[in-house]
């Protein structure tokens, strides 16, 4: 068989192939290309990609994965005859700079009998769309917030860590990279250490578990750590993925010693004061101040409803009490008539806000016994009835100002305005006056929400929803009321 005979039949041979094949003479000809080799570099003809060496050096750039330039084709390499293999390239084509490859090579170099080179050949693997996707992992892996490490299972070595878990360790990149499990221990003080220290060594899942990292600096850091099995190209790898568990510790440390403060302030507190369930009104704390004032201890009204604890002397108040509660979320200084264990009836201001404890509502009532001021109250209001019994030797000035002691809520004012606290009365007359809530807080000193508060407590009592309303009453009822009688 001569050699013409075998060239042709090797052509035949590598024409079909999937991986290119590129044939040199040792005078640098390019002899032959098979159709793969000529479509890894865009080009349809073997004139295209160069009649020799010199030529396919002009027409197409070669450089590193690191972007460094080569000096020595690969091409040329075959050319003199040496052996390598798995030289990864990116090659670019100088007259199209957007046509781009990246090609995996290895040299082919049979000698005859005599030990002379008798075939040289150049084996191409186009393998752009493994790094592209590399590539594409890389930037999501680097970018990906979770911190993240990926271990190369061959050597257990980090092979790869991103900026999320050099942050949240402090550790630098290259006291990561190259080192082993057992010298940055990503799974130091695990739960379940032994399962997955077993899983790592079989290339397993490793499921989520709680672990404490140390770092760099003498500290550590609690985590939830998990492990996945990957593969980086032809290498088998775990990548662990991490949870920082730090700022649910320190926000679960500050909720319970803000639960601890509540449950401290509660207890201590010399006003009564009871926990309600929102939903149902069922008691589930009370106070000391609440079991020396009404009486009640815990067995005869936790787990009870409002209702059930028998504290309301009129059904009617506590049903006005939970609507209210119930429309607008709190309940400001309400007058009502609540019942001692021993069936005193006491008089009491009750004030109720809604509170959200470890996510479920309830509602904080603060009780004020006033039954001691209510009996002065009525004392004095009998006293002035008897002194009004004989008017003949009084003023008239005097007269009126007895009568508004006697009806208070406005001087020269009638039977149908509400029992207005001084405060109220102060507000409403300034809301007659003119005065916005700024102007008002700093007319008495008070702050805006203090006067809205106070606003939201005197609407209730007159009936009405708007100022304007408000302003319409206290016109009618003799408002605002001249400072010379006031």
């Amino acid at each position: 068989m001569t050699a013409g005979v075998d060239r042709h039949e090797l052509r035949q041979i590598i024409a079909g192939l999937s991986e290119g094949v590129i044939l040199v003479e040792p005078d640098q000809t390019i002899a032959y290309a098979n159709a793969a080799a000529l479509a890894m570099h865009g080009a349809e003809s073997l004139d295209e990609l160069g009649p020799t060496v010199g030529a396919y050096r002009e027409r197409f750039a070669l450089r590193y994965r690191n972007k460094r330039a080569l000096e020595h084709y690969p091409i040329e390499r075959v050319v003199e005859g040496e052996s390598f293999h798995d030289v990864v390239v990116e090659v670019r084509r100088t007259d199209r700079p957007d046509t781009e490859f990246i090609h995996s090579l290895r040299s082919l170099v049979a000698t005859d009998h005599d030990g002379s080179p008798s075939c040289l050949a150049l084996i191409l693997k186009d393998v752009s769309e493994q790094f592209e996707a590399e590539e594409r992992f890389e930037k999501t892996f680097n970018a990906n917030p979770a911190p993240a490490v990926i271990t190369r299972l061959s050597d257990l070595r980090h092979v790869k860590v991103n900026d999320g878990f050099l942050e949240m360790t402090g550790h630098t990149r290259d006291a990561v990279l190259g080192r082993s499990v057992y010298e940055i221990d990503l799974l130091a003080n695990a739960r379940n250490r032994d399962l997955a220290v077993a899983r790592l060594n079989e290339g397993g899942t490793i499921p989520q578990m709680e672990a404490c990292l140390d770092l760099p600096d003498g500290g550590s850091r609690f985590v939830i750590v998990a492990g996945q099995p990957i593969a980086m190209g032809d290498e088998p790898c775990m990548l662990f993925t991490f949870a920082d568990l730090e700022l649910r510790r320190k926000a679960e440390t500050a909720l319970r010693q803000s639960e601890e403060r509540f449950a401290k302030a509660f207890r201590l507190t010399p006003v009564p004061t009871l926990l309600v369930r929102d939903e149902n009104h069922q008691v589930t704390s009370i106070n000391e101040a609440f079991t020396r004032v009404f009486g009640h201890g815990e067995d005869g009204v936790v787990g009870r409803s409002l209702a059930e604890a028998n504290l309301w002397v009129s059904d009617s108040q506590r049903i006005a009490f939970e609507s209210t509660l119930a429309r607008i979320g709190y309940v400001l200084g309400v007058e009502v008539c609540l019942r001692h264990e021993q069936g005193a009836n006491l008089d009491c201001l009750i004030s109720a806000e809604r509170v959200s404890i470890n996510d479920t509502d309830f509602v904080l009532l603060v009780l004020q016994d006033i039954t001691e001021r209510k009996h002065t109250e009525r004392e004095l209001f009998d006293a002035i009835e008897a002194v009004m019994a004989d008017t003949s030797w009084f003023s008239r000035g005097l007269i009126e100002k007895l009568a508004n002691l006697r009806r208070p809520g406005r001087e020269g004012g009638d039977e149908s305005v509400p029992n207005l606290t001084v405060r109220e009365r102060q507000i409403l007359n300034l809301i007659c006056s003119g005065l916005d809530d700024d102007g008002i807080a700093r007319k008495l000193g008070l702050s805006r929400n203090t006067v809205r508060n106070h606003g939201a407590a005197l609407y209730r009592k007159l009936g009405v929803h708007r100022r304007t309303e408000a302003v319409v009453w206290g016109r009618e009822n003799g408002f605002p009321i001249p400072s010379t009688s006031t």
